[in-house]
């Protein structure tokens, strides 16, 4: 093979040395795609040689079809002749890597964890060294390797290390190829071929030769392993018309030569293929007579495979071979090898139950408990779909029918809730269903069959119907150390909050109630904080305060995601940030879908909160795009919602309307009662920001009417300053003090510092008084206040327009320059030219324009000016600015003649700027 690679291929082996010069200065990714046989495994070798003449340090590895199930056994191999460096990796990520790889004992982590880890690791080394990369036949690579893989792919620049992969064209991998060059290996060209064989096979009479070429079609691995067989076969009559494939010619040629081995040889081979790592140790573990790899021999000789003495490995010469092996053997020689090595691997029970179960004949209890605890443990790792698989399996070798069914059931579960594979969920659970009559009513099935319900055209009632059904009847005896009834209890709590009313609550609360000995600690603390914080919000701030502070740590995403669900209404987005990004990151490297998605909705209000709203703009549409692409539909009203309220605040009404009333189409069908919820607080800020205050009252009130926190409607508290703030300026001085009055009885203000500071503005908005505005100042000029950009702004504005009218001018400039610098960060237009208005009429010069009519005007002519010419009524002008309609009336008739205007209509045309005037 060698040889091969010095024929034809000048252009490649010149690009094969482009990517090493740049991986040694800075970097680089590459991914090879050709033929079987072309040579990308020769050209692999050239490039290893080429790197070792460089004096890089060089790590392979190759994907194989029987290991393709086994998490990170890719990585494994990639990783193991550094894996002493591993030593030098901080704890938890050291930790992280030697879990994954097999390497150590202890809790598995999440794939972020590991990605990091490796970089790490590869960073480390190359600091030393320069590193090459070869990662051979990536089609085969197992799911979590491939996500290392392609975050590393992405992260080598200013690294001085290079990632080449190879991959088999038309073949489907798990590798993202996002950031790799693409190389192309094409055939040989004639002459290129006719030099090899010649250089090979220098006797070979002219007929075969043609023969050969024609049939080969600059294919090296047939023109240098045909001509045995043409040789011995092609008859002197002359050719014989081809329609054999190439790669099936190849295959039967190498299963030949593996016929003619000796049976100790060909055991070995088997065992090698099954293996997969190709590590020597393994196999010489799992055979039985004490020659060890003596019998490797007579393959070694016929080039069939080779040792590396270095590395310890066995690398077969193309995975033909693989194939033709498999294809050579019997079903008890194979179910043999897989006993001999799970024997071998009893310190991987991952590999070790997967070749239990490739030997199984039949229905095996012992095995399917071996795969269902590895689909657990995978799943920690955040690879739901090695998880799905290793539970299919497990019910393929179940005992009994309930256990079939239970274990399809399960896979269907986390292929609806976590992986996004809604097609692949429906079809077990109708597997599930076939095995076992009753599993409908188990809480794994009702579970799936809940989300595939909100995902489909089902309802909320339905799906709660169904779910409380199953919880009530399931043989669990409320044991909360149940998985599958805890799973079903966070399940039911959403669909509960998705309906929004005290009757979907009651089985839920009833059957927390019953578990014994208690519920988990984060379910515990969301079914307090999340559906009525109003209520019962302040009694989970010290197990909050506990609980986040395992974030650190935590590697379960689901466990991530859910803290993040609980922490919403105490305004504790922010401790979760850091583990809600891993998730995100995690997500885009090929990680569960449903957890990004969790991630992703955090992210977004917490942003919109501190005034990140270019990034909450964002990860809105990123949210968007995953609904639409990875079968979740149901959660894309979360990011509707989201894209609205930030229009809302950016001006850009029109949209905001629209997206809230698409939000309402979609969930009042369904009764997703919470999401029509939701769209009244677009509405609620689109009317703010244009100044229609009765209409913003309509809206907010519709969330939760005035002096009610309504009952599990949670987001009721996201609009309580703006349903105050209408009150106020349309007249409605007693439902204000009435929704003033429910704050305080309820205590919001416990709940937060964010909950403070707009209890403070509500209570400083109907009382005015010294005393109210002193406890507002106070938590304006705490520093808790600086984080909630958003809000701390807009009661700014408020305090600062009161602030002005009672003659504070200087007061009243503090607080709206601040306000004007966090409506400036966010470009909240509408709430921004407010404020401006609002520091002009206390007497701040800001850049306006300089015509003779414009200068004439006071501070506040100017003010109602502006609104009138955006079109606000009188009333609505005097809403805005605390005056009467009659006042705004009078102001207009002096602003009209020194505009020289005698009508609204011709406002607009005054105050825009002179296209022609210098600027």
């Amino acid at each position: 093979m060698a040889s091969t690679a010095l024929f034809g291929r000048c252009a490649e082996l010149e690009q094969l040395s482009s990517f090493l010069d740049s991986a040694r200065q800075r970097g680089d990714a590459w991914l090879m795609w050709g033929e079987p046989g072309v040579g990308k495994s020769a050209l692999m070798a050239a490039a290893a040689e080429l790197a070792i003449t460089s004096d890089m340090r060089v790590l392979r590895a190759s994907g194989s079809e029987f290991e393709a199930h086994v998490s990170y056994s890719c990585l494994n191999q990639l990783l193991l002749p550094v894996s002493a460096d591993i030593e030098r990796l901080p704890p938890a990520l050291r930790e992280a890597l030697l879990v994954a790889l097999g390497f150590g004992v202890g809790t598995p982590t999440d794939a972020l964890m590991v990605c990091n880890a490796a970089l790490l690791l590869v960073r480390t080394v190359a600091t030393e060294a320069s590193l090459a990369l070869l990662v051979d036949d990536v089609q085969w690579i197992d799911r979590a390797s491939a996500v290392v893989l392609g975050f590393l792919a992405r992260r080598l620049d200013g690294v001085r290390a290079g990632l080449l992969a190879s991959a088999r064209t038309g073949t489907v991998s798990f590798l993202d190829p996002r950031g790799l060059t693409e190389m192309i290996v094409q055939p040989l060209d004639r002459a290129a071929s006719g030099q090899l064989v010649d250089v090979n096979f220098p006797e070979m009479p002219v007929r075969i030769r043609e023969r050969l070429l024609d049939l080969a079609q600059g294919n090296p691995l047939a023109l240098t392993e045909l001509p045995s067989t043409l040789l011995g076969a092609v008859p002197h009559a002359g050719p014989q018309p081809e329609v054999v494939p190439l790669s099936d010619r190849l295959q039967a040629m190498f299963a030949a030569r593996f016929a003619d081995l000796p049976e100790s040889t060909r055991r070995t081979l088997l065992l090698a293929t099954f293996e997969g790592t190709g590590d020597v140790r393994v196999l010489r573990a799992a055979l039985a007579d004490e020659t060890g790899l003596a019998d490797l021999a007579p393959a070694e000789r016929a080039q069939l495979v080779r040792v590396d003495d270095a590395t310890g490995r066995i690398a077969f010469r193309h995975p033909l071979i693989r194939s033709a092996i498999v294809a050579g053997t019997t079903h008890e020689e194979r179910r043999t090898a897989h006993v001999a090595l799970a024997a071998a691997l009893t310190g991987d029970r991952e590999r070790c139950a997967w070749h239990l179960a490739a030997a199984a004949v039949g229905p095996d209890e012992s095995v399917a408990e071996l795969l269902e605890e590895s689909a657990h443990r995978t799943m920690l790792r955040g690879d739901v779909f090695a998880a799905v698989a290793a539970l299919i399996r497990a019910a393929e070798l179940s005992g009994t029918d309930a256990g079939r069914g239970r274990r399809l059931s399960e896979a269907a579960y986390i292929g609806a809730e976590a992986s996004g594979a809604i097609d692949d969920a429906k079809a077990l659970l109708n597997d599930a269903r076939r095995a076992a009559p009753d599993s409908t009513g188990s809480l794994h099935a009702a579970n799936a069959a809940a989300f595939l319900m909100l995902n489909g055209d089902g309802d909320v009632a339905t799906a709660h119907r169904l779910l409380v059904g199953a919880i009530e009847t399931a043989e669990h005896r409320y044991d909360a150390r149940d998985p599958a009834l805890i799973e079903a209890m966070h399940t039911l709590m959403l669909l509960c909050w998705y309906g929004s009313a005290p009757e979907y609550w009651e089985p839920f609360y009833r059957a927390l109630e019953r578990l014994e000995p208690r519920p988990p600690d984060v379910l515990s603390l969301a079914s307090r904080t999340f559906p009525d914080p109003v209520r019962t919000g302040t009694s989970g701030l010290a197990s909050s305060r506990a609980v986040l502070a395992t974030l650190a740590d935590e590697t379960d995403p689901t466990r991530i995601m859910r803290v993040g669900t609980a922490s919403v209404y105490l305004d504790r987005l922010g401790d979760c940030r850091e583990s809600s990004w891993r998730l995100v990151r995690q997500g885009r490297e090929g990680g569960a879908p449903r957890r990004h998605l969790g991630a992703l909705m955090h992210l977004c209000l917490d942003d919109y909160l501190v005034g990140r709203w270019d990034e909450a703009e964002q990860f809105a549409r990123e949210g968007q795009q995953i609904c639409d692409t990875s079968g979740y539909s149901f959660f894309a009203w979360y990011f509707l919602y989201n894209r609205a309220i930030l229009a809302a605040g950016r001006g850009r009404f029109d949209e905001a309307y629209a997206l809230a009333d698409e939000i309402t189409h979609w969930a009042l069908p369904r009764g997703v009662t919470a999401a029509a919820l939701f769209a009244q607080h677009p509405r609620t800020l689109a009317a703010l920001g244009q100044g229609d205050f009765d209409r913003a009252f309509h809206h907010a009130a519709a969330m939760s009417p005035p002096g009610v926190l309504a009952a599990y409607v949670p987001h009721c508290m996201w609009v309580m300053f703006d349903l105050v703030e209408a009150a106020v300026r349309t007249g409605r001085t007693v439902e204000a003090r009435a929704h003033v009055e429910a704050m305080q009885a309820a205590g919001v203000a416990g709940l937060s510092t964010r909950m403070a500071l707009i209890q403070a503005a509500g209570e400083f908005l109907v009382f005015d008084d010294d005393e109210t505005k002193a406890r507002l100042e106070s938590l304006l000029s705490s520093p808790a206040a600086e984080r909630w950009v958003w809000d701390a702004s807009r009661v700014r504005l408020i305090l600062g327009e009161r602030l002005r009218r009672a003659r504070s001018a200087s007061e009243a400039r503090r607080h709206l320059l601040a306000a004007c610098d966090g409506f400036a960060a966010m470009t909240a237009e509408p709430w921004l030219e407010r404020t401006r208005n609002e520091l002009r009429a206390a007497g701040h010069r800001l850049a306006d324009a300089s015509s003779a009519g414009l200068i004439a005007l006071t501070a506040q002519e100017l003010q109602i000016a502006r609104l009138a010419a955006s079109g606000l009524t009188n009333k609505q002008i005097a809403e805005r600015m605390y005056l009467s309609h009659r006042t705004v009336g009078a102001h207009l008739y002096r602003i009209f003649p020194k505009l020289g205007v005698t009508s609204r209509a011709g406002l607009r045309d005054a105050l825009s700027p002179d296209p022609e005037a210098p600027r």
